[in-house]
């Protein structure tokens, strides 16, 4: 496969360790690209839904995907969110090209950008930290039968529906909160001098130019890995949303099974492992991974 070169890659929300995590098409997608930057924007793993009975391989061949990518050059930037926010109490480490932050600023052609999560302007998530967590579950639970009910519809010749996104699109409380939260980053990043901010979050993918006092600011959210399956590529000075899409992929025959030279890989684990917070991240992946595999 010819890969597409991209020189910014922002991708958020992943939340692996759930039901509604789409980690066979994200494996696809990573496979299909070569960015010289990689920008995880909050919520790669879900600390808030994580079960030791459900971490399946497909999970954990993310995780050595992007391992791949940075060994093979690929600067990443791992931006903690909301529900990986356990990483936040060890600040900014870095392990050969992957490097954890709560917040990164960024320049590009002469533009300045705000990068970070978004949990920040949620209000139920700062005044309510365990109601936020009752919601993430039932979300999740939303999520799996969503799932259930899309195979039934598949089996009948119908289109796949997103019940989640029904429901929010249903409540106007829920569509007030999304431009709440969108206008709130952008006068927010207008007042500390940036031209760009971009979030993760609320999963809803956007690109949005807002004029305030003659100067331009622009919103970007690469959305998610649950429903939208989507992530923001930038290359030739141009920002453009990607969707997921199945028929770009010739996988119907094919292993999803990650490509990286094992020698290199095993090498990077062992130098990887050498910091705390990442031999936690990996020692739980492999033992949830082997726990799947034996039931």
């Amino acid at each position: 496969m010819i890969k597409k070169e991209l020189e910014v890659v922002i991708l958020s929300d992943v939340h692996l360790g759930t039901y509604g995590c789409h980690a066979k098409e994200l494996i696809q997608y990573l496979n299909s690209i070569k960015p010289e930057l990689l920008i995880i924007n909050g919520d790669f793993f879900d600390a808030w839904q994580f079960k030791k009975r459900y971490f399946p391989k497909e999970h954990l061949q993310v995780i050595q995907e992007i391992i791949k990518m940075s060994v093979l050059g690929t600067k990443v930037f791992y931006i903690t969110g909301n529900h990986d926010d356990i990483f936040r109490k060890f600040g900014e480490l870095s392990a050969g090209n992957i490097h954890l932050r709560d917040k990164l600023v960024l320049h590009l052609q002469d533009k300045k950008y705000w990068i970070f999560h978004g949990d920040i302007f949620d209000f139920t998530v700062l005044s309510s930290p365990i109601l936020a967590k009752l919601g993430g579950k039932g979300y999740d639970l939303l999520i799996l039968f969503n799932r259930m009910i899309n195979k039934c519809r598949v089996r009948f010749g119908l289109q796949p529906w997103s019940l989640a996104k029904k429901v929010k699109s249903g409540v106007k409380r829920a569509i007030k909160f999304i431009a709440d939260f969108e206008l709130k980053a952008i006068h927010v990043a207008h007042e500390k001098g940036f031209d760009y901010v971009v979030c993760g979050h609320i999963h809803q993918p956007q690109i949005r130019k807002v004029d305030i006092k003659g100067h331009e600011v622009t919103y970007l959210n690469s959305g998610d890995w649950v429903e939208s399956l989507t992530a923001l590529e930038y290359r030739f000075g141009n920002w453009q949303l990607y969707k997921y899409d199945e028929a770009d992929f010739n996988f119907v025959n094919r292993k999803l099974v990650p490509s990286t030279d094992a020698e290199t890989m095993l090498g990077l684990t062992k130098s990887l492992k050498k910091k705390a917070w990442f031999k936690r991240i990996v020692e739980n992946a492999e033992s949830n991974y082997q726990d799947h595999i034996l039931r």
